[in-house]
């Protein structure tokens, strides 16, 4: 293939039509009209000699090259943006850089809305593209510059990713409150004796509940494994079930429906933080980011001690 034929916004249109499987909505989303990125779509078909998004009885459908882009097209532009977004020429309030977070979907809920709010008046026309990766995922994701910054907590990484405290947490028992515990002392013996909720993806639940009960040679029963935190609130508030979580998260989900409780056994308070590759420490862009999450905590008060 020569390079020099090739179109640079045609890697654009490729990434949007990739995300979002839709000509019309790719064309939303960069800004095109539906008519130019159908063009565009024709061409890339031609560039690629391949169909890259096929109709099926469920909407369209990505090829196995279509596959094999989507893993690579993102990362790849992220590169080319960076050659051209400079840290001596970016400019918050202009720049039109996407960034890409890892969060789960319990820091989403706590982060995203302060963190909008600031870009609101502070970034207005930057994007946000964020993942949701395991652990061990997220820090390959750093190393090999797939996101720009990821907040989690606990992670085991070379020096060559660097981190810092961003908020401090502790676990909580959450049940709904007509729940026959709501109004009562959680003893460790009405804890053990309860149907759990567990979140599978979630490395506190094992390291500040399950392994300090392990350690006394105890465990709870888990009744329910769900792989994200967004359905647990409803499955509590219609349910007898328990489940041990941030107490972060449960002040925000609490509510009429659900009350929290302190755990009836001791566990120790952990920090929820930054992390980035060490390769932007000195990078306009991602300071920039980092601060804008940092200040973000601060507007919203979930920097503050517990």
């Amino acid at each position: 293939m020569n390079l020099r034929a090739v179109d640079l916004n045609l890697l654009v249109a490729l990434d949007a039509l990739l995300r979002e499987r839709h000509v019309t909505r790719a064309a939303e989303r960069i800004g095109l009209s539906q008519p130019a990125m159908s063009n565009a779509l024709a061409r890339l078909r031609q560039l690629f000699n391949d169909e890259l998004l096929v109709r099926s009885a469920t909407g369209m459908q990505l090829t196995p090259r279509g596959e094999e882009l989507g893993r690579s097209i993102q990362p790849l532009l992220r590169q080319i943006t960076r050659v051209f977004d400079t840290d001596a020429g970016f400019d918050a309030n202009r720049s039109r850089r996407t960034f890409t977070i890892r969060l789960s979907d319990l820091l989403e809920l706590l982060l995203l809305p302060p963190l909008l709010q600031l870009l609101k008046t502070e970034g207005p026309s930057l994007g946000l593209d964020v993942v949701h990766l395991p652990p061990e995922m997220t820090v390959d994701a750093l190393e090999k510059d797939d996101v720009d910054l990821a907040v989690s907590m606990g992670l085991e990484h070379s020096n060559a990713i660097r981190s810092e405290p961003l908020f401090v947490d502790r676990m909580v028992c959450v049940m709904r409150r007509s729940h026959p515990l709501a109004r009562r002392e959680l003893t460790l013996e009405s804890f053990l004796a309860q149907r759990h909720l567990r979140v599978a993806m979630s490395p506190t639940d094992l390291r500040f509940v399950d392994d300090v009960l392990a350690q006394r040679k105890l465990e709870r029963q888990v009744a329910l494994n769900v792989p994200h935190w967004l359905i647990v609130p409803h499955i509590l508030a219609c349910t007898n079930l328990v489940s041990v979580m941030s107490a972060r998260y449960a002040a925000a989900i609490a509510g009429r429906t659900l009350v929290f409780r302190e755990l009836p056994f001791a566990s120790e308070p952990f920090e929820w933080r930054l992390y980035w590759h060490r390769r932007h420490e000195r990078n306009q862009p991602n300071a920039w980011l980092r601060d804008a999450v940092r200040k973000a905590c601060q507007r919203s008060g979930i920097d503050q001690r517990y």
